[in-house]
Order: C-alpha cells, then sequence, then structure tokens
C-alpha cells in the first residue's frame, strides 16, 4: 500500500507517497515522513515521490480547518480528510455518565452535559473499486485508534 500525504508548501498543497507502508515499522514511517515533508518543502520531490499512491490523508484539522470535502486524487481509491480535534458539550450516553465506553455506577450518570473531544473524518471513494461499508469500517477502525490509542500500540511492528 503505498500511502499519499498532503503536505501544505509555499507552492501549494502537493501529496508524495509513503510507499510500501504496509511493510513498514512506525519508526520507519514517521522517518519517511519526515523525509518527504524536507523534500517538499525545498521544492525537490521526485516524480517516484508524488506517483503510485493508493489513498491519500490530509490533515487540514493542522491548519485549523474542521470539515473538508475530499477529491480523490488521479488514479488512487480514496481520500480521508482529518478536521481539527475541538470539545464540545455532549449528554453522556454511558452508564457513568462521563461519555465514554467504561462500565460504571448505574444509569444515574446518563445524559449529563459532559465535556466531549470530536473530530470529524471525511472521506471519498471510488466505488467501483471499494464499496461504502468498507469505508465505514475503516472510520470506525480509525475511530477506534484516534480515541485509544493503546489499541493500535499492540499492533505495532
Amino acid at each position: 500500500h503505498n500511502i499519499g500525504i498532503a503536505i501544505d508548501t509555499p507552492q501549494g498543497l502537493i501529496v508524495p507517497n509513503i510507499k510500501a507502508v504496509n511493510t513498514l515499522s512506525i519508526l520507519d514511517i514517521a522517518a519517511e515522513i519526515s523525509r518527504l515533508r524536507s523534500l517538499a518543502l525545498e521544492g525537490k520531490l521526485t516524480p517516484a515521490d508524488l506517483t503510485g499512491g493508493t489513498i491519500t490523508v490530509s490533515n487540514i484539522g493542522s491548519i485549523g480547518g474542521g470539515y473538508v470535502s475530499p477529491v480523490i486524487v488521479q488514479n488512487e481509491v480514496a481520500i480521508l480528510g482529518l478536521g481539527k480535534r475541538r470539545v464540545v458539550p455532549a449528554f453522556a450516553d454511558d452508564e457513568d455518565g462521563d461519555g465514554g465506553d467504561r462500565q460504571g455506577a448505574g444509569k444515574a450518570g446518563r445524559g449529563r452535559l459532559v465535556r466531549k473531544e470530536v473530530m470529524s473524518f471525511s472521506w471519498s471513494a471510488d466505488h467501483r473499486v471499494v464499496d461504502g461499508a468498507t469505508v465505514a469500517r475503516c472510520s470506525e477502525v480509525l475511530r477506534g485508534f484516534v480515541e485509544g490509542p493503546g489499541g493500535m500500540v499492540v499492533r505495532l511492528r
């Protein structure tokens, strides 16, 4: 899998690819992101760095954006746009009343106003290649990793 990462440069947005990301460790991925970002900012990416992507991840939240309608990059099958994390008021929907999913002290806290952190995920996918249910399941796995990073750490190489 080759994952494109959108990088904001003085010349505009550019999307280099992390090649064979499924074979890399988390440290290898971090080093490749750093390498690609440096080359992008210097205007020194090669055609090989910019082609062959499967999916792109664009984090508009890093520059303050909340929502995006991402458009699939040519020859890729999907794109994920990440919005800015923000705090909102929410009603607790769990047993201990804190908005989480832990077991708690009964139903007394349910419906209580709580502080909740939210972040938008916006997907576009080529439905000739991947169906919407698969994208929804992928989004749920990603949500789980964002809300509970320990689950992701267990799966690291």
